[in-house]
């Protein structure tokens, strides 16, 4: 494994669905005021999909950086900083608390304030249209449910549970358009490509998900050495090959199988998935 280690992993996932959901979302842009952009706060950049940004161009946008529990605040906010412009605002939001995401009220009122205030002097009570979009796995069916304060919609910790369009109302009035997770169809950075399968946007199913731990182990490894470390107690020597790191992990780990071989592949899952829920502590992956 470590000869491949110069190997850019192949990673290309667009299933027919997310062709009709891009489209389902052209038809409907016309009627929304404002776009929620979930974006996974481990690497918000990585999950910006050209396809939805271009979408986007000409609506008034809240960037919702989703799980922020699992990164620092430093990072927090250098990313908040970087994503607000004019025509949009960044916030962050632990979706696991419900009460943590009524901050998207307010902030959508302030960025239409101009358009109530029209629709209020000609007698309209006027609910804003949101449209909440993003790529799989961000988050985005749960901050819904946490803004109607009640399950509305379907959610799962796994990317394709939303498969088509679902509009909700909150209980302030506002209709969110719930949209499938969508990405595009072929990635030009393969680093994006990898961030994203890396937060379980991409199905594992359909990578080499002993492969995807080891480009994640090399990845992270000389920022986050200390975390890898104290997580799995283990001592990593300076330039250490990465396939020495995994060895190291699966036998701390009692990843073997009979005749004492090395169980990569349940010990590949168990890293990433360490990861993904926090246990490995707070990583930003751009």
């Amino acid at each position: 494994m470590e000869n491949q280690k110069e190997r850019e992993l192949n990673i290309n996932w667009f299933p027919g669905h997310m062709t009709k959901a891009l489209r389902q979302m052209e038809k409907e842009i016309k009627n929304i005021d404002i776009i929620f952009y979930c974006l996974d706060a481990r690497a918000p950049f990585s999950c910006l999909n050209p396809k939805l940004s271009q979408l986007a161009e000409n609506k008034k946008i809240i960037f919702v950086l989703t799980k922020v529990d699992l990164i620092e605040k430093k990072d927090l906010d250098l990313f908040i900083n970087k994503l607000t412009s004019n025509n949009s605002v960044c916030v962050g939001i632990n979706s696991i608390k419900s009460n943590s995401s009524t901050i998207l009220f307010k902030v959508s009122k302030e960025l239409l304030k101009d358009k109530i205030k029209c629709k209020s002097e000609k007698g309209i009570n006027y609910n804003l249209k949101a449209m909440v979009v993003g790529v799989p796995n961000v988050g985005k069916s749960t901050l819904i449910n946490n803004l109607c304060s009640k399950s509305k919609t379907v959610t799962g910790n796994r990317p394709g549970v939303t498969k088509g369009k679902q509009w909700v109302i909150t209980n302030e009035g506002l209709l969110l358009l719930d949209t499938p997770g969508t990405l595009w169809p072929s990635f030009n950075d393969n680093k994006v490509a990898r961030n994203l399968a890396y937060i379980g946007s991409i199905k594992d199913e359909v990578l080499d998900i002993t492969e995807l731990a080891f480009c994640f182990l090399k990845d992270i490894i000389p920022k986050y050495k200390d975390l890898v470390q104290k997580r799995y107690d283990i001592f990593i020597e300076d330039n250490e090959q990465t396939l020495e790191i995994l060895e190291k992990i699966c036998l701390v780990r009692k990843c073997i199988l009979k005749r004492q071989e090395l169980d990569y592949e349940r010990c590949a899952k168990l890293i990433l998935d360490d990861f993904r829920k926090g246990r490995l502590g707070k990583i930003v992956l751009d």
